[in-house]
């Protein structure tokens, strides 16, 4: 007889033992039992209190499921493994379930809401100060430095000359810088290289 089928053999007599009512038997199968259960555990779980409990409960199920044992069926030790599996497992998972909840939401890519608020501000500041130029240079104005056109583009769309075109928007800059330097400060200009 091979020691792992003493062992089995030993485990399957402690427990029908137990299940007939000897308590000294499940003292002696849970000092066979109970360390590698909790070696098991606490490797899976990393955690020594964890591991306590998992093997605690474990042992417990065990008890609970002495009365009915089918020694045929399956060995006691292996019995116990899985069930300390499955209930690593379950803390495992409790686990991530508390991880994800304590991880910081990843951070916003965007703007903060000060800089979109600000640009909002800025954005609206323009838009009036745009509108109080005369239509020709605001028209070049916008073609030019907030759609990105090139002077000719501009010169046909306009049905000008780009010497024109090129005075129309020199003219629409400085008419709109001197219009928002009142307010140069309030929108977060504090520099002169804005």
């Amino acid at each position: 007889m091979s020691e792992h089928t003493a062992a089995r053999d030993a485990d399957a007599e402690l427990l029908a033992r137990y299940a007939a009512g000897e308590e000294a038997a499940a003292r002696l199968l849970s000092a066979r039992l109970s360390p590698r259960a909790y070696a098991h555990a606490y490797r899976v779980l990393g955690d020594t209190a964890e591991a306590e409990d998992v093997t605690q409960e474990a042992m417990l199920r065990l008890w609970k499921q002495a009365p009915n044992w089918d020694a045929g069926r399956a060995q006691a030790a292996t019995w116990v493994y899985r069930v300390v599996a499955n209930l690593c497992t379950d803390r495992l998972r409790g686990r991530r379930t508390e991880t994800l909840d304590e991880i910081d939401a990843p951070a916003d890519p965007g703007p903060s809401a000060e800089t979109r608020l600000q640009n909002i501000a800025r954005h609206d500041a323009l838009q009036s100060a745009l509108l109080r130029l005369p239509e020709r240079q605001r028209q070049a104005v916008v073609l030019r430095h907030i759609e990105g056109l090139a002077n000719p583009e501009i010169a046909e769309i306009l049905d000008v000359g780009i010497e024109a075109v090129e005075s129309l928007t020199a003219r629409g800059k400085r008419a709109l810088t001197a219009d928002m330097a009142a307010q140069r400060d309030a929108l977060g200009y504090n520099d002169d290289t804005t």
